[in-house]
């Protein structure tokens, strides 16, 4: 009787993690939501880990468990220490490196519980109804938990050093020769894999060690524009080794979460793919977008056409203004400059002025990057407007303000056929009275190539550090008076 409540309870637990995971990812679809959806997802992530712990304190019995309570209360210290850690310090402009090294976690933690099975298969507690299928099945989920496990930790730790400028791609890897070495790299982890699968340590390792530098490998090649897509996929990667790890111990909970990571990555990959106009292929396997830039003729030189103007001149068209969007960027996210766009649209609003935040899907470096760091200035989310939504209006926007933004602003994308930026869907501010762009300086987007909507009649640039331009806008407006005159 006491097996049978045990059995449910542990049941009832993994499923109420399921169905909490699923309710997080889902509200992690919308802005208004996904803090409490993020929540959510923490909550079952707990009830997961509880669960275990109680399916192992009834399956080991109480002496095995006192053995090993020791390294779960230290692992869960150290591992608990360091997510707070990270989580409160890292900026907003880190936050893809920061998910780059989520996702290495989580494929390590695939590969190391693929390497203890294999290793040490008569220590394994494994009583789930899911451990009960043949050894052939449970030798093939070894495999792929260790090859897309490493190839998970590698390629995150490679992609996270190349986001923080800690790494760039070297020369060499720029060239075919890159292909060679993945495809060698693949054939020895297919000999290692076969090796495994006939139950040899000595497949085991050069698995692991060949699916270590194909990680590697494949993603060195990749540049800055297309690492947003890499680290997406990466994240799908770590749900198929963590549900492939589901299979190797026989946990329902560990493969049903892990499914449903992999498709949600995989779902979102294909939205970033779209959202630049690029197919995953061109993106693993034709290197950087960047590299490609020569292709079109207009693509690189100098700009010979730039009218630029002061703080004090755009608060004067912007006071005059009758309907004003903000397209946010990743120099926003970079000078911190969210909390003082927050103030001047504030200022705006009180003189009447619609103030409306256009959000391109890859805007910042990872879709949802400028939703976020709006949402800490305390932006309303009905001011925020997708790509799709805003596009039609442009052409009745009085004043646009581009704050950081580049490439998705570029009218090469539909007016260049030789520009590699040829059909990424763009904001359409060009179609606007007025434009203003708020940059440092000239230099060129990720894509490398240089923006024909500097060089616009209605396009006036505003240098400077973001922070200090809107803060300047800040200072004119209020000056200004509620009248307009000083």
């Amino acid at each position: 009787m006491f097996i049978a409540i045990s059995d449910i309870l542990k049941y009832s637990i993994d499923l109420v993690s399921v169905l909490l995971l699923a309710l997080g990812i889902k509200g992690l679809s919308k802005v208004r939501s996904a803090r409490a959806a993020n929540r959510l997802a923490a909550i079952a992530m707990a009830l997961a880990v509880l669960g275990l712990l109680f399916n192992s304190f009834l399956s080991s019995g109480i002496s095995i468990f006192k053995e090993a309570w020791l390294w779960i209360l230290l692992g869960t210290a150290v591992g608990g220490s360091l997510g707070i850690g990270i989580a409160k310090r890292v900026p907003m402009t880190s936050m893809p490196e920061t998910v780059a090294l989520f996702n290495g976690c989580g494929g390590m933690s695939s590969l190391l519980v693929a390497l203890a099975y294999a290793l040490f298969p008569d220590q394994i507690v494994n009583n789930s109804s899911v451990g009960q299928v043949n050894e052939l099945v449970k030798q093939g989920s070894i495999v792929i938990s260790v090859f897309v496990g490493a190839i998970t930790f590698t390629g995150s730790v490679v992609a996270m050093a190349k986001l923080q400028g800690w790494l760039s791609t070297p020369k060499w890897i720029q060239s075919r020769i890159r292909h060679f070495i993945n495809i060698s790299l693949s054939v020895i982890a297919l000999i290692g894999a076969i090796g495994l699968l006939t139950s040899s340590e000595n497949g085991l390792w050069t698995l692991v060690v060949s699916s270590s530098l194909l990680g590697i490998g494949v993603t060195l090649s990749i540049g800055g524009a297309d690492m947003p897509v890499v680290i997406s996929l990466l994240n799908s990667y770590s749900g198929v080794a963590a549900a492939a790890a589901g299979f190797v111990v026989g946990s329902q909970l560990l493969v049903v979460a892990g499914a449903m990571v992999g498709a949600a990555g995989l779902i979102l990959t294909q939205v970033m793919c779209k959202g630049m106009n690029r197919s995953l292929i061109s993106v693993l396997f034709g290197g950087a977008l960047g590299t490609n830039a020569s292709l079109g003729a207009s693509g690189s030189g100098e700009y010979s056409n730039i009218t630029s103007c002061s703080a004090e001149e755009c608060a004067l068209t912007l006071e005059a203004a009758e309907r004003v969007v903000i397209v946010p960027g990743y120099g926003l996210a970079v000078a911190q400059a969210q909390h003082t766009l927050r103030e001047v649209t504030k200022a705006l609003e009180i003189r009447g002025i619609d103030v409306t935040y256009a959000i391109h899907p890859v805007a910042g470096r990872m879709p949802g990057h400028m939703n976020v760091l709006l949402a800490e200035a305390d932006v309303p989310y009905e001011q925020l407007k997708e790509m799709d939504a805003i596009n039609p209006e442009f052409p009745a926007t009085d004043v646009v303000l581009v704050l950081g933004a580049n490439d998705v602003v570029n009218p090469q994308a539909k007016n260049d056929q030789t520009s590699p930026l040829y059909g990424m869907p763009v904001l359409d501010v060009q179609e606007a009275r007025t434009v203003f762009v708020i940059k440092r300086g000239m230099s060129a987007g990720y894509s490398g190539i240089k923006n024909d909507l500097f060089e616009l009649e209605n396009t006036s640039m505003v240098f400077g550090d973001a922070k200090k331009v809107l803060g300047d806008l800040l200072v004119e407006l209020k000056e200004l008076g509620i009248d307009g005159k000083r």
